[in-house]
């Protein structure tokens, strides 16, 4: 161990996450090409090995999304939605858009004295300005409120209220639609919205005009953010994490009490996952669900349909929905076989099987390795103290022994990481409950004794896995008492 490290605390922990998978050259070197080339991956290998980890180091490799998924409302046939997919640029400039047709901001003072008056700004009996949130007028103490006669909600502007800006129409005091004489002489549209932190909003008869134009193209719902995680977990999913689905709605898309069938569309794992990494470790657990897997990887696109045929979800399908991600699976050797034969053909076409070391040398650089993996383990988990680097070299002389055991394979150390990592925090646990500034030799001596696999356990104090399973069962007994047979 180099001098200068004295604890873990002295170990640089690398900021590329790929640098942080140890044991593993080859793989690390294919999963950067992979994320490179946009290849899928297949790892296998034991539990605890590192497989979760290199799929989520390729997916910060790979390009940042680029593109926003929208699910857009189809008057026609509202239970056919369209897609909608916007690149950077357009999505700037249609947010840019929207923001111009938001109108012009002014002071409770700028705006006419009636409609201060009857948003509470102003008090109808002194003429003084005051906060909105003030019932008494500070200058007379009048009740402002009270002042303010009530008007008509029904306006032909209530669309562009509603649907477009989404602010309240409870009442005059928060909006207010009027005319006054525009530029030509003659009568033009206005509204005035009292928007937080004491200020108005004026929409004049132009905006009204675009904004109905652009109404139109608003009603749509953000499906697959621009930015989003370009991870995603999909392990154990169901058909509907998977596959997405269309929520049920008990007025079934009723167009004045329902919720239109755009916004119940829930995406999949597969859609989240477009332009990024979806991950399935332990993918033969998923069955029949590779295969929808597999359809997602040709053809890059996949419907969402309501996956239950009781709800009004069922009659929606949303056709065409992106989903052009890099696949990574993962499995145990022994459960190689149950994967799809086209999956694994899919996955050998277009990308790479790897399978994983489970021991590596034991080198100079592979012991400054493992030690660079103490400390990980022990920033990640957080509530533990630093080790010491007899503490370290201990750990590191256990990982040499399961080599051997586990592997059979001398003068190295295994990269069978999670047992590690577990002996590591039973060790940092001592330390804390003997509240000890490291980790010390001792703390993994006596980890190393009592975190003995249950099977371990079992046949030290019974002898065998057998009589141990025997202590389980309990006797039948008679009313007297007298000795039965085993359940």
């Amino acid at each position: 161990m180099p001098p200068n490290i004295k604890t873990t605390k002295d170990i640089k922990i690398p900021k590329d996450p790929l640098e942080r998978v140890i044991g593993q050259k080859r793989a690390v070197k294919i999963a950067k090409l992979a994320a490179k080339q946009g290849r899928h991956l297949l790892l296998v290998g034991p539990p605890g090995i590192g497989k979760s980890m290199l799929a989520q180091a390729l997916a910060l490799h790979i390009p940042k999304p680029d593109h926003q998924v929208n699910v857009v409302h189809n008057p026609q046939n509202p239970e056919r939605p369209f897609i909608e997919i916007l690149n950077e640029k357009q999505l700037k400039n249609e947010n840019l858009k929207k923001e111009i047709l938001r109108g012009k901001i002014i002071s409770p003072k700028e705006a006419p004295t009636f409609v201060g008056e009857r948003m509470g700004f102003r008090c109808a009996q002194c003429g003084s300005l005051s906060s909105d949130r003030m019932r008494a007028c500070p200058g007379c103490g009048t009740n402002k409120y009270g002042q303010i006669r009530r008007h008509s909600k029904n306006s032909p502007f209530g669309d562009i209220i509603t649907e477009v800006f989404d602010i309240s129409t409870i009442g005059p005091e928060d909006v207010i639609q009027t005319t006054r004489v525009g530029k030509s002489g003659r009568d033009e549209a206005v509204i005035y919205e009292r928007i937080k932190g004491g200020r108005i909003r004026v929409l004049e008869q132009e905006v009204i005009e675009k904004v109905r134009k652009l109404n139109k193209n608003l009603r749509k719902k953000v499906l697959i953010p621009l930015k989003r995680n370009p991870f995603i977990l999909a392990t154990g999913a169901s058909e509907t994490e998977l596959l997405g689905d269309v929520r049920h709605d008990p007025y079934g898309g009723h167009p004045e009490i329902g919720t239109q069938p755009y916004k119940r569309v829930v995406a999949g794992a597969i859609h989240e996952a477009h332009e990024g990494v979806l991950f399935v470790d332990e993918l033969p657990h998923l069955e029949y669900l590779q295969n929808f897997i597999l359809t997602a990887m040709q053809e890059k696109k996949f419907p969402i349909v309501g996956k239950n045929p009781g709800s009004t979800g069922a009659s929606v399908v949303v056709k065409n929905v992106p989903c052009d991600f890099i696949f990574a699976g993962a499995c145990n050797i022994n459960e190689l076989n149950k994967i799809l034969p086209p999956l694994r053909s899919r996955i050998a076409g277009g990308g790479y099987e790897v399978l994983l070391d489970t021991t590596m040398p034991d080198t100079p650089e592979n012991r400054d390795k493992m030690q660079q993996f103490i400390a990980q383990e022990i920033y990640i988990d957080g509530k533990i103290p630093h080790a010491t680097s007899e503490g370290i070299e201990e750990i590191i002389t256990v990982a040499g022994k399961r080599a051997l055991k586990i592997d059979n394979t001398p003068q190295a150390l295994t990269t069978r990481f999670r047992d590690l990592s577990g002996l590591i925090r039973f060790a940092g646990d001592l330390a804390v409950s003997e509240q000890s500034e490291f980790i010390e030799k001792l703390h993994v001596k006596k980890a190393l004794y009592q975190a003995k696999p249950i099977e371990v356990q079992i046949k030290e104090r019974y002898g065998s896995m057998w009589k141990g399973a025997g202590k389980d069962s309990f006797l039948e007994t008679d009313e007297e008492g007298a000795e039965g047979s085993y359940r």
